[in-house]
């Protein structure tokens, strides 16, 4: 679910929705939520590989490549999305079987608090998917959604929309990062980059680009990474590879992906401690694995 969720509506969806409903959800079945919620960020990051709306990087990307419908995105990168995704499930289990294993008698739903207001926003959320992949401008149908949710949601519930919803704190963080890129290339770093990710499209290549890209999300953060990176990576099988580093890589440091600073938000808001030694150990041995497994069908297009 949290793949489908991070392909349709983007990794930072998932991270804020999803991460305080699978701990609500593990508890209420007395179940340690810490599984759920790696699945949670994890997913985020390396399932955002399936279409343009799934990460931002993407966006920038498909615009790079001539305005890339989603179909045409999905025939680049998908069988890419799909390892990084089943690569993601598998080390999930390996690295968290002991918490997995053994059986529990599921708790019941907690009741509706305003069920005309659920049925209102999953009608929105059903009419708007088939906007996002039918070739126009994502944000249309996103801004026309939200528009419509927030007149629905003044009206059944107006104390629920309120300015801390946003994360202003994230926002200065992430013009910071964008301003110390730039910067950055002002200075020539263009030709520094242009060196370390290569020319080919072979395997190795095709590594070496998603690689840098992986290294530079986890050192400043995917997007800056990715702009920084684009002009570097040249051809579509190559900017497909840098789009794995800089989506899938993103898993070892905090900072990597803004999805991931929203998620731990998330967490400490319902009372949920995930020390970053942990995060950092089990990402340092899962994303280079799903990194190097994802670029491998491009190798072989």
């Amino acid at each position: 679910f949290a793949a489908v969720v991070t392909a349709f509506l983007s990794l930072d969806t998932t991270a804020v929705l999803l991460t305080p409903v699978v701990v609500a959800v593990a508890r209420s079945n007395g179940l340690s939520p810490m599984p759920f919620a790696f699945a949670t960020v994890w997913l985020a990051n390396t399932a955002s590989l399936f279409l343009p709306v799934s990460n931002l990087t993407n966006l920038l990307a498909a615009h790079r490549l001539g305005d890339l419908d989603a179909l045409g995105f999905l025939g680049l990168l998908g069988p890419s999305a799909i390892i990084a995704t089943l690569i993601t499930v598998l080390l999930l289990w390996l690295t968290n079987r002991r918490e997995l294993r053994g059986r529990f008698s599921p708790a019941r739903p907690p009741r509706v608090v305003d069920p005309a207001l659920l049925r209102i926003a999953a009608v929105v959320l059903v009419v708007m998917l088939p906007f996002l992949v039918i070739g126009i401008p994502p944000w249309m149908p996103a801004v026309g959604a939200a528009l419509v949710l927030a007149v629905v949601f003044s009206w059944r519930s107006p104390t629920s929309l309120r300015w801390a919803l946003v994360p202003w704190q994230l926002v200065v963080f992430a013009s910071g990062l964008f301003l110390a890129v730039g910067a950055a290339e002002a200075l020539g770093s263009g030709a520094l980059l242009a060196a370390a990710t290569g020319s080919g499209e072979d395997l190795l290549s095709l590594w070496q680009v998603a690689g840098v890209g992986m290294l530079g999300a986890n050192v400043v953060n995917n997007l800056p990474a990715y702009l920084a990176l684009e002009s570097a990576a040249g051809s579509p099988v190559r900017l497909a590879a840098l789009l794995i580093g800089v989506n899938a890589g993103p898993l070892i440091t905090p900072w990597a992906s803004l999805a991931t600073l929203l998620w731990h938000e998330r967490l400490h808001a319902v009372g949920v401690d995930v020390p970053w030694k942990r995060y950092i150990l089990l990402g340092l041995a899962v994303a280079p694995v799903t990194v190097a497994l994802a670029v491998v069908p491009l190798a072989f297009r």
